[in-house]
């Protein structure tokens, strides 16, 4: 009992430090595409802090924040990132965007910020098809499960200025936690929707860019990784393959920008070097399966099919064949004996006879005889 007891206890231990292990050490995890080097998790954190678009611009673009990686025109630095914004109603388009050379540019992701009829309002961030692949799409999480400030580390002044009036619509205490977790408390947020607010597009171009910004060399992926895996398996962003406002994106995405020059890159695996030679694995997209599911099982086709076989074909089989047996076996026998037997036996005979007169032939012969003999009786008749 004490050697069963002190292995139980030892494999427990070990168990409990393997799970300690896995959660320290996360594995890094990569699309394999130029959209690794441009965390979206870390772009929407940058805009839940931004005041404004013009800062949001900067902060996205600063050294020291680590969070551009991307090198999308092969030059071994890093490309500065523009933020052009569109409105229409109450629904806003904010694209990041990057001038590959003098003619392209190449469109990296879009934040879609739009107020539904009940005054509630949505942001999600949708990265390019073409550095992310397909539905690569990072909302904040549900109000309902978030407890707490999303950015335990963020301070504000929780000030914004509506028509010269200052107004504190944003605090950062844990007693207003409520009020931190929506969406519709971020200062950026509240900038979109004032009346004075007017659509930025941002004033720098390729080979224009802003004093305070000088390029530099990108870092490897496994290093750029490190920088931003506290956002993965958070409770404050996560992945979707839902758009929340599908008309205003199809709007946006048929205007577009896309580079011929990223794509030949990405062809010709440019942009594998920052991988630096390593694999890493597949992030999990999320499933649809568990919406799908339940519309389907209520109306599944086993309830409908159960019911319906036995009430049509064993039912009506039995009951016909018991009624009917005194009548369907007599008919049948008698049927065989007078169709096939009495009519071949009288048939034979039929054809005996025909074969049989050929003897006809004897009494010819004999006949013959007859007919020579009576000149013999008749000489004989004549003696007499």
């Amino acid at each position: 009992m004490r050697k069963n007891s002190l292995y139980y206890a030892v494999l427990i231990a070990n168990l409990f430090s393997l799970s300690v292990f896995a959660q320290s050490d996360k594995e890094p995890e990569a699309l394999g595409l130029p959209g690794d080097n441009l965390n979206l998790y870390a772009v929407l954190d940058v805009f839940q802090k931004s005041k404004t678009l013009e800062d949001f611009e900067k902060s996205i673009n600063d050294k020291d924040n680590n969070i551009n990686n991307l090198d999308l025109d092969d030059d071994k630095n890093i490309d500065y990132i523009q933020v052009v914004s569109e409105k229409n109603g109450d629904s806003h388009s904010i694209v990041l965007q990057v001038a590959v050379n003098e003619k392209e540019r190449q469109d990296v992701a879009v934040i879609d910020v739009t107020k539904d009829k009940n005054g509630k309002i949505v942001v999600q961030i949708i990265g390019d098809e073409e550095l992310y692949g397909k539905d690569y799409i990072v909302e904040p999480a549900d109000e309902a499960n978030v407890s707490g400030t999303p950015n335990p580390g963020y301070k504000s002044d929780g000030t914004v200025i509506i028509n010269n009036t200052t107004t504190n619509n944003y605090s950062t205490t844990n007693n207003n936690a409520s009020n931190v977790s929506s969406v519709s408390a971020w200062p950026v947020v509240l900038f979109l929707f004032t009346p004075l607010y007017m659509p930025y597009v941002s004033p720098w171009h390729w080979g224009y860019y802003p004093p305070y910004w000088h390029p530099w060399r990108p870092v490897f992926y496994h290093n750029y990784w490190g920088y931003h895996s506290h956002f993965y398996g958070n409770h404050y962003y996560h992945r979707t393959v839902v758009i929340r406002n599908p008309g205003r994106y199809n709007h946006y995405n048929n205007r577009r920008n896309t580079s011929a020059l990223v794509r030949n890159n990405r062809a010709n695996g440019n942009y594998r070097a920052t991988y630096d030679g390593r694999t890493y694995k597949r992030p999990t997209a999320p499933s649809t399966r568990p919406v799908v599911r339940p519309s389907e099982r209520p109306s599944g086709n086993r309830p409908s099919t159960r019911p319906v076989s036995p009430s049509t074909n064993r039912p009506s089989t039995r009951p016909i064949s018991p009624s009917n047996n005194g009548g369907t076996r007599p008919a049948v026998r008698p049927n065989v004996p007078n169709t096939n037997r009495p009519s071949t036996r009288p048939s034979m005979p039929t054809t005996r006879p025909v074969s049989r007169p050929m003897p006809s032939s004897r009494p010819a012969s004999s006949n013959r005889q007859s007919m020579s003999r009576p000149s013999g009786s008749a000489s004989r008749m004549s003696r007499n």
